[in-house]
């Protein structure tokens, strides 16, 4: 028999939806990802004082990085969520890893936001990792807001950081804050929509809020004398090169709005997070797997982009996030699994902030739910209500390092399964094996080195399991299928092993072997890009 469903108040979460700002913050490792997200949150009011990445005794450690890997390396190695309120703004802020080792994390939460901000280091500008995610954000049609972060450093002058950006990203920039005096000595921005200067003054140790006055052209010129006069010279430049406003071309994915600061010094980040509110979208329909698109105001739907276990060493539990799609979210509800077709209650659900969490009664669009203790719930999953729907699948990549696995406590046999098994299904690391069952030396792929490292780190403190890594001569994989499979393992040069979702994986020891393989076959399938 079918529940009968509480019909969907239309209105309500058109309103809702509308209030949301779901962005993700992207760059290269070093450009103070993690310091912009703990400034943001300062400024948004949900934390009273802003943590630091290496933080000096007494002060409080960032607010995303919750691992103690992370904070004993000053690295962020799993992407966080963080909801807060500002100015009747609902944001989901979804912190990702900046390293490139972390890449397939950074994938799985982008495939959940709405919006991005690009974090340039004003004296490096676009790095290799900032220009991988901004292909990947741009295929997915991802609006991008750029913070050129640093200018309180030595750098580059802002007219050159803005023809850098068109070469190297083929996007147009238009800025919307300018700054007042050299790099390395920042006064603070003017606002070009009004001409108004934001002159800065530092807080210690960027634990608060910056001062800040808001100063007319004439009491700008009178602060700052030279200063403020090249910034209007630069400025009548950039108005001679038709570099002018225009919010409708930030969806379209022609052009990105560019704002200057220091994150550390919180120099700009209030006006970044006023423009999010303004340029950033709120939810839209999202596209289905058959290429059609579910409305909003529709019954709920959602899809889950990340799984997280002993996020609470206390209670060992699994948490899924869940990217509400469209409909009102109401906990204790019941909904479908669209990869089973098995009903799945939604009883224990939080708000999730960091680490911490709280029980969440009711969510719209944009919003991300954390589903408590979700075992049956993989990446990927679409759960609905209502009318069936299920939305595509989250690609990922394929690893490019290998290593066999063994277990050093033979007494932990079932805490070593166990642990590969959970990590490989949070997307930590990639479980690959011979055959079904259980296997002795089981082999992980990464798309990084650092991977291996956090693997090895959390079987230690969450499952008390010492293991060994014994390196392999593959190189590279690729997605196949069982016809593939079966050419590939008569070939001398190749092997396959298969992954944690049965799907078979063709390792090379080089891109030689790989391409000539290719070559000679072309009728197997040989695909880069995994399947959630």
């Amino acid at each position: 028999m079918s529940e009968v469903l509480a019909p969907v108040d239309t209105r309500r979460v058109a309103a809702e939806a509308s209030r949301r700002r779901t962005f993700a913050i992207i760059s290269h490792p070093d450009a103070g990802k993690t310091t912009l997200t703990e400034k943001l949150l300062l400024y948004g009011g949900a934390v009273q004082q802003a943590g630091a990445v290496h933080g000096k005794a007494g002060r409080r450690a960032v607010t995303s990085d919750w691992m103690q890997l992370e904070r004993e390396r000053g690295i962020s190695v799993t992407s966080t969520v963080m909801r807060f309120q500002h100015d009747d703004i609902a944001f989901n802020l979804l912190d990702t890893p900046g390293h490139r080792d972390f890449s397939e994390d950074t994938l799985r939460v982008l495939a959940a936001a709405d919006a991005a901000v690009m974090l340039l280091d004003a004296a490096k500008g676009v790095e290799p990792q900032t220009l991988r995610l901004f292909e990947v954000a741009r295929s997915r049609g991802i609006p991008l807001v750029t913070f050129v972060n640093k200018y309180d450093r030595p750098g580059m002058e802002p007219l050159e950081m803005l023809d850098h950006i068109e070469q190297v990203l083929e996007l147009e920039p238009a800025a919307v804050t300018w700054p007042v005096g050299i790099p390395g000595d920042f006064r603070g921005v003017v606002d070009r929509r009004d001409g108004t200067f934001h002159r800065y003054s530092r807080s210690v140790g960027g634990a608060t809020r910056a001062g800040e006055q808001v100063l007319d052209a004439e009491a700008a010129l009178q602060a700052e004398g030279d200063a403020w006069t090249t910034a209007q010279e630069e400025l009548e430049l950039l108005e001679g090169a038709g570099h002018a406003l225009d919010g409708s071309e930030l969806l379209n994915g022609r052009r990105t709005p560019v704002f200057f600061g220091s994150a550390v010094s919180n120099f700009g980040v209030g006006l970044l997070l006023s423009a999010l509110e303004r340029l950033a979208p709120a939810p839209a329909p999202r596209p289905t797997i058959d290429e059609r698109e579910r409305p909003l105001d529709s019954d709920f739907s959602g899809i889950v982009f990340k799984v997280q276990a002993n996020m609470d060493p206390r209670h060992r539990d699994r948490l899924a996030f869940v990217r509400v799609c469209s409909g009102r979210f109401e906990r204790g509800m019941r909904a479908t699994n669209a990869r089973t077709g098995k009903p799945f209650a939604l009883a224990h659900t939080a708000d999730v902030f960091g680490q911490d969490r709280e029980t969440l009664d009711e969510a719209f669009p944009g919003d991300v739910i954390g589903v408590v203790n979700a075992s049956d719930l993989r990446v990927g999953d679409t759960l609905y209500s209502g009318d069936p729907v299920e939305y595509p699948p989250i690609p990922t990549l394929a690893p490019e390092f290998f290593m066999k696995v063994r277990n050093r406590q033979a007494t932990k046999h079932k805490q070593f399964h166990r642990g590969l098994a959970q990590l490989a299904e949070e997307g930590v690391v990639h479980l690959l094996r011979r055959g079904e069952g259980p296997d002795p030396t089981p082999v992980l792929g990464a798309v990084g080195p650092l991977q291996f490292e956090v693997t090895v780190d959390r079987l230690q403190r969450e499952f008390g399991v010492e293991v060994a890594l014994d390196p392999t001569n593959w190189k590279v994989a690729r997605r196949t299928d069982a016809a593939g499979a079966e050419v590939l393992r008569a070939d001398r040069h190749a092997d396959v092993l298969i992954g944690g979702d049965g799907v078979p994986l063709a390792l090379f020891t080089s891109e030689f072997l790989l391409e000539r393989f290719a070559r000679e076959h072309p009728e197997v399938m040989l695909d880069k890009l995994l399947r959630s």
